[in-house]
C-alpha cells in the first residue's frame, strides 16, 4: 500500500498541476461561450472528452520531457563537452537543430499551408508536386537556419559573446530585408521562425544550452546557457525571406 501511495503521488501532482495550467484557457473559453455569446457547447460531450485528452496528454507530455527529453540533452552536451572536440560538438549542434525542426509538426502544418495559399495565387503552379516541393523546400529552409542558429549559439556560449549583440544586431537584419523582401513572403518568413520554438526543438535546445554551459568552467548556466531559443527563432525569419528573394 505504502508503494502504491508513493507511486501515486507523483501521478497526483502531475495531474493537479497540468490542471491548474490549463484552468485559464478553460476559463476564458467558457466565459465567452456562455457569457458573451450566451450559446450553449456545440457538443459538449465531444468538448468534455477533448479537454480530458488535452489534460492527459499535456501532462504525460511534461513528464517526458522532465523524465527524459532535458536530462538527454544535458547528459549529451556534457559528454560532448568533456569529449574536448569542438567539431564534434558543432557537428551535434548543427544535426540535433536541422533534425528537431524538419520533424516539428508545426512546421509542416505551416508549410503546407503556405505551399497551398501560393498555388491558390499563382505565386507556383497549381500541382501536387508543385506544392509539396515548395513546403520541402521551406521546411529545408528553415531547418538548416535553425541548425545554423544552434551552432552560432554554442560558438557564443564557448566564446563567452554577449548575447544581446547577436539577437540585436539579427533583428535589425530582419527589419532591414524586411524592406526589401518579396511581400508574399515576409508573413510565411515571420511565422517560420515562430513555430521553430516549439513541442520538439524547444526541450532539446534548452537543455543542451544548460547542460554545456555547465560543463564549462567559468560559464554560468543562467547567463550563458540560455539564448538558443532566440536565435532559432530568429535566423528563421532570415533564411525565409533571404529565400523568397532569391527564388
Amino acid at each position: 500500500m505504502k508503494n502504491s501511495a508513493r507511486l501515486l503521488s507523483p501521478v497526483l501532482r502531475r495531474a493537479v498541476n497540468t490542471l491548474r495550467d490549463l484552468a485559464p484557457i478553460i476559463i476564458v473559453i467558457a466565459f465567452f461561450q456562455l457569457v458573451v455569446l450566451q450559446q450553449p457547447f456545440p457538443n459538449l460531450g465531444n468538448v468534455i472528452v477533448g479537454m480530458v485528452c488535452v489534460w492527459v496528454g499535456l501532462g504525460l507530455f511534461v513528464q517526458g520531457l522532465e523524465s527524459g527529453l532535458f536530462p538527454l540533452g544535458e547528459v549529451l552536451a556534457r559528454g560532448f563537452a568533456s569529449k574536448g572536440s569542438l567539431t564534434a560538438i558543432l557537428a551535434f549542434a548543427f544535426c540535433l537543430g536541422f533534425g528537431a525542426t524538419i520533424a516539428e509538426p508545426a512546421l509542416i502544418a505551416v508549410a503546407d499551408e503556405a505551399a497551398a495559399v501560393a498555388s491558390e495565387t499563382g505565386a507556383i503552379s497549381d500541382s501536387d508536386r508543385a506544392r509539396n516541393s515548395y513546403a520541402l523546400e521551406l521546411r529545408l529552409v528553415v531547418a538548416t537556419s535553425v541548425g545554423a542558429a544552434i551552432l552560432l549559439g554554442v560558438i557564443r556560449i564557448l566564446k563567452s559573446w554577449p548575447i544581446h549583440y547577436l539577437i540585436i544586431g539579427g533583428y535589425v537584419l530582419v527589419t532591414v530585408m524586411t524592406l526589401f523582401a518579396p511581400a508574399e513572403i515576409i508573413g510565411v518568413a515571420y511565422d517560420s521562425g515562430g513555430v521553430t520554438t516549439s513541442t520538439i526543438t524547444v526541450p532539446l535546445v534548452a537543455a543542451l544550452g544548460v547542460g554545456l554551459a555547465s560543463s564549462i568552467r567559468g560559464r554560468n548556466p543562467m547567463m550563458d546557457g540560455f539564448g538558443l531559443i532566440a536565435f532559432a527563432s530568429l535566423t528563421p525569419m532570415i533564411c525565409v525571406m533571404a529565400y523568397g528573394m532569391i527564388t
